[in-house]
């Protein structure tokens, strides 16, 4: 029963040798009728990559880099139907990168396509970061379900912020945990960190200011009767995002801006379930790890090793 959990949980560790470098950690299908047949058949759009194999440095990078996130690889595995098409092969691959009108030995692109290979939004093409995967499979969800994943939406949020640009302000308060939890579920603050400046409790607030401005968080400060910070060194609290390391939940591997989230719906005594994926939440049976002060990744490694 372990075996399968871990098996579930870490797709990199069981694809590591099953798969060329350039295709990540993602369980692809081969066959573009087979993918057209699951299509029509689970009603969900199909996700092509289209990948030189062997590759040159860009494709290896992004086989490695980015379809190994264990977030993209769950949002490709059940959201969509994956489809690696060879551009350096004959046969089907030459078929269907013909059918699209793709160049063989060319670095990664990606369709999204319904099951009669209609493109459902335009391809990604020369951009080779997980953010730009991760806003693809949003939009696309977007548009043919209503909505995608939260999971997913705040992962697109977060890393298409942190290639635009952040910004950080520090305000003073008179209890960080609380300040932590208020700033946290707003839309556009994607990291806080509770410290201490100048003898004072204060919260660091990283965010998005294409999402929120710095006057709106101003004005919930003052509302919290919290004020911007007079500066000095800062020192980060011992016990980081104090209500989710504090909680069962503790022990699943999360990205920063559901860090926040979550560490908010608790504080607040709401149900964070929401803003987590289900291979997420299948770490509170099998991972002993606090993967709180933990990189994501790091994180995921680590709980999916049963330790």
């Amino acid at each position: 029963m372990k075996l399968i959990i871990l098996m579930l949980l870490c797709p990199v560790l069981m694809m590591a040798q099953a798969n060329p470098e350039e295709l990540g950690a993602v369980h692809w299908l081969r066959s573009y009728n087979e993918a057209q047949a699951k299509s029509l058949k689970e009603k969900k759009p199909i996700l092509i990559l289209f990948q030189e194999i062997p590759g040159c440095e860009v494709c290896r990078n992004y086989g490695n880099d980015v379809l190994t996130h264990p977030l993209i690889v769950e949002a490709i595995e059940t959201e969509f139907i994956p489809l690696a098409i060879y551009n350096n092969k004959g046969g089907d691959d030459a078929y269907v990168l013909h059918l699209f009108n793709e160049a063989a030995w060319n670095n990664p692109v990606v369709h999204i396509v319904d099951n009669y290979g209609s493109n459902i939004i335009p391809r990604l093409s020369g951009n080779y970061s997980a953010a730009g995967i991760s806003a693809l499979m949003t939009n696309a969800l977007i548009k043919v379900k209503g909505k995608a994943p939260a999971y997913l939406q705040l992962l697109t949020d977060e890393l298409t912020a942190y290639q635009k640009g952040t910004s950080t302000v520090m305000y003073s308060m008179y209890c960080f945990w609380t300040g932590e939890a208020v700033f946290g579920k707003i839309n556009g603050v994607f990291k806080t960190t509770a410290g201490y400046q100048g003898g004072k409790e204060v919260v660091s607030v990283q965010f998005d200011p294409a999402i929120v401005k710095k006057e709106e968080l101003d004005k919930i400060a003052e509302n919290q009767k919290c004020s911007a910070s007079s500066g000095g060194s800062f020192k980060p609290d011992s016990t980081p995002k104090y209500y989710l390391s504090n909680s069962a939940y503790k022990v699943i591997p999360m990205t920063e801006i559901q860090k926040c989230r979550v560490n908010s719906a608790l504080g607040e005594k709401q149900d964070p379930k929401a803003f987590l994926s289900e291979r997420q939440l299948a770490f509170l049976k099998t991972s002993k790890t606090n993967c709180v002060e933990l990189a994501f990744k790091d994180a995921w490694a680590k709980a999916s090793s049963g330790k």
